[in-house]
């Protein structure tokens, strides 16, 4: 783009203020600070042609002068970007939402800063002053943006991020090598364990790298190893010390908060100093945590099928193996930890003095250690500890890791009860250790990335103790029976009372169980959502086969399995033979909005089952929004629908969705007319606010469906769209 004397060369004669701003643009090093005292009408002139640095500098001033800039901003984004950003109305900050893509581009290559004068200015470092605006980050590929990111040269970049970024994405992720992987650890304890990152998503990843995958989700969790022992750029994290120092000088040990390590550091000896007593409550924890130890065969991952990992500060009677999550089911790995965890003790009687000369080398040698295969040794480390293992193992090396990926310990996968069985032999345990626990994130989304055997039980392991965690999204990860182990997480998580998880969202191609089974199930496991949304394809699954060696939940109704779920949802879900259940969920008193979405419905559903459903409906003051779209509803049933709102129901719906539902504008019309007599019998007093009406047939008839919109948007806020529908049709009949 040409520079401010071009354009206005190529536009023709301008006003003396006009010419007065363009030089003044030109020196604005020089006169910035007499700039930004001119009155309005002149800085009106001038914003246009500052560079990007000098226009987020001059925010204040056009504040004070009651100018906005955010026609400046997006401008800039058409000029710059040249692409339409999807909802672009609803945009709140132009100059946020540049320098949020301006940064993400920049950091991929895909944007040269020299295109355009107003990004080329020698005061503008690209990262450096857009990573402020940056709330939300994508990486991808080989994270190559980590490896950026983690470079020294960026560290302010990284510092910058760590306080504005909330939301961090991985998408089409590749394998990569140990360099970039140890970038990705660095990268990722700043701006989770001592940022401010909340929400980790992860997406299209086909063949997931094991390691990769489980890195993330570890450090998301906040796992890892001694931020003490965790170099950045050849030096300790700094923020791990300091926070090490604040730690050490507590009387009590109380449950750290945010960014804080849980457990006990033993790797800072100049800095931290223990008594005998501490050392031996650490080893004691250790072996609660560790307690799974085994002597066969190391399956990476595998280890993570019963054991959860703790809270951060265990107490002493934790020793009570409270560290194996589904013992209160009686799983069989109950006894077997009893039996170990009694050969542990009496070992450690023998070992303690030589464990202690170990730390103690331990600490002297930390620095050295440092540089070795630390990504491998904390995801693949084997917790096992008798007479002749010390507590730090050998590195294991990347061939031996394939190795052990590729293997798989004999046995059935984690189902049967809810609750993981332990694998046949003995298995690998995410060590804990060497791990400490830091601040995690509240959201975890994994949208297509199949899940193996090992990484959902390395998965239910991380969540049996992840008690930040509001919002769990898995997302067609091909689970199978290993939702079950899912579950055993979670109804581990759900026993501390400061667990967080709320929402829980589940879709695949086919459920494991049918569908309200499950519902029942997780319902039960977790009594404390709020929000559960479940989707399956069933259209190739036998519903009524409950595949063997899971017992079916209790045949308690689904109403009564959890008082604190306000919100419920059923996608893609077949549910014609399923109208008792439907019913029962329409008259919970505790829901407020249920979804039924493309879930047929009304199929086959008889006159009297819609009358049960809108009395059902009618009864119900609590319900505030019934979400129906897919459901082949058609112009008689929604005519009918409109009796919730008569004058002896005591229904408060707000919100009504009847998208997809070959409505035709004759029938739309009726309903809106039955409605309005209803209003008028109550007196006007009616809650209905919101109708949804997408994809619906009302283009067969444009004068009756724009009669029916007036009216109903005289009665409430109705949100429709010009859909086409006999090219959708021509659609559906050409994929037939």
């Amino acid at each position: 783009m040409a520079s401010p004397r071009e354009a206005m060369s190529a536009e023709g004669p301008h006003s003396l203020q006009a010419l007065s701003a363009a030089a003044v643009s030109r020196s604005m090093a020089a006169l910035e600070p007499d700039v930004w005292a001119l009155p309005g009408h002149l800085l009106r002139g001038l914003l246009p042609l500052l560079s990007v640095f000098r226009l987020e500098r001059a925010e204040a001033a056009a504040r004070r002068a009651g100018l906005s800039t955010q026609p400046i901003w997006r401008k800039l984004w058409d000029d710059v970007m040249k692409t339409r950003p999807p909802n672009s109305e609803n945009i709140p900050c132009w100059r946020k939402k540049f320098f949020e893509t301006f940064f993400s581009n920049v950091l991929h290559g895909v944007l040269d800063v020299s295109s355009d004068w107003r990004l080329n200015d020698r005061h503008f470092s690209p990262l450096l002053h857009s990573s402020p605006h940056v709330s939300q980050l994508t990486l991808c590929n080989m994270l190559q943006g980590a490896v950026e990111l983690a470079a020294e040269h960026n560290q302010k970049v990284l510092e910058n991020l760590a306080s504005s970024l909330r939301i961090l994405k991985f998408q089409h992720l590749l394998s990569s090598d140990q360099s970039i992987r140890r970038s990705l650890v660095l990268l990722l304890h700043r701006l989770i364990h001592h940022g401010s990152v909340s929400h980790v998503s992860m997406c299209a990843w086909p063949v997931p790298d094991t390691v990769l995958l489980v890195l993330i989700l570890s450090m998301s969790a906040g796992f890892w190893r001694s931020g003490n022992a965790l170099t950045y750029h050849s030096s300790p994290c700094g923020l791990c010390r300091e926070e090490g120092d604040t730690q050490s000088q507590k009387s009590t040990q109380e449950r750290p908060e945010k960014g804080c390590c849980s457990e006990r550091e033993w790797s800072d000896g100049e800095h931290q100093k223990e008594s005998p007593r501490a050392l031996e409550k650490a080893d004691m924890q250790a072996e609660v945590n560790g307690c799974v130890a085994g002597t066969g065969q190391n399956t990476a991952l595998s280890g993570l099928n019963c054991f959860p990992l703790e809270k951060q500060a265990c107490e002493e009677a934790s020793i009570k193996v409270s560290c194996d999550h589904t013992s209160r089911q009686g799983s069989s790995c109950f006894s077997e930890q009893l039996s170990h965890h009694s050969a542990l003790r009496k070992s450690r009687r023998r070992t303690k003095s030589a464990v202690g000369k170990k730390r103690r080398c331990l600490r002297r040698s930390r620095g050295l250690c440092a540089d070795l295969d630390d990504l491998y040794d904390f995801v693949f480390t084997v917790a096992r500890e008798d007479n002749s293992v010390s507590i730090d193992q050998n590195t294991i090396t990347e061939g031996e890791n394939a190795d052990n990926l590729t293997s798989s310990s004999t046995g059935s996968p984690c189902c049967g009860h809810v609750g993981c069985k332990r694998r046949g032999g003995s298995t690998g345990i995410f060590s804990l250790k060497a791990a400490h626990r830091f601040r995690s994130v509240s959201t975890l989304e994994l949208f297509s990335i199949p899940l193996s055997d090992d990484t959902c039980r390395t998965l239910s392991n991380l969540l049996s103790s992840w008690v930040s965690l509001e919002n769990l999204v898995l997302s067609y990860n091909g689970l199978g029976a290993n939702i079950f182990c899912i579950l055993s997480g979670l109804r581990a998580l759900s026993q501390y009372s400061d667990c967080c998880l709320r929402v829980l969202r589940v879709s695949d191609v086919f459920s494991h169980m049918p569908c309200m089974e499950l519902v029942h199930c997780i319902l039960s496991v977790f009594p404390r959502l709020h929000t559960l949304s479940v989707s399956f394809d069933l259209k190739n699954q036998l519903e009524g086969n409950r595949p063997e060696g899971n017992p079916s939940c209790s045949d308690a109704e689904i109403p009564e399995c959890n008082p604190n779920l306000k919100k419920l949802s059923f996608h893609d879900v077949n549910l014609a033979d399923h109208q008792k259940e439907v019913l029962l969920l329409l008259q919970d008193p505790m829901l407020q909005e249920i979804t039924f979405s493309f879930c047929r419905l009304f199929e086959s559903c008889t006159t009297e089952f819609l009358s049960e459903i809108i009395n059902t409906v009618k009864r119900n003051s609590s319900l505030k929004s019934l979400k129906l779209p897919g459901n082949r509803l058609g112009n008689h049933r929604l005519v009918a629908l409109a009796d919730i709102f008569s004058e002896d129901s005591s229904s408060s719906l707000c919100q009504l969705d009847v998208s997809s539902n070959c409505i035709k504008p004759d029938g739309l019309l009726e309903f809106t007319k039955k409605l309005e007599g209803y209003i008028q019998q109550r007196g006007g007093k009616i809650q209905f606010t919101h109708l949804r009406l997408f994809q619906n047939w009302l283009d067969q008839d444009a004068e009756t469906a724009q009669e029916a919109l007036r009216r109903l948007r005289a009665v409430c806020s109705v949100v429709n769209d010009s859909w086409d529908s006999s090219q959708a049709f021509a659609d559906y009949i050409s994929v037939m």
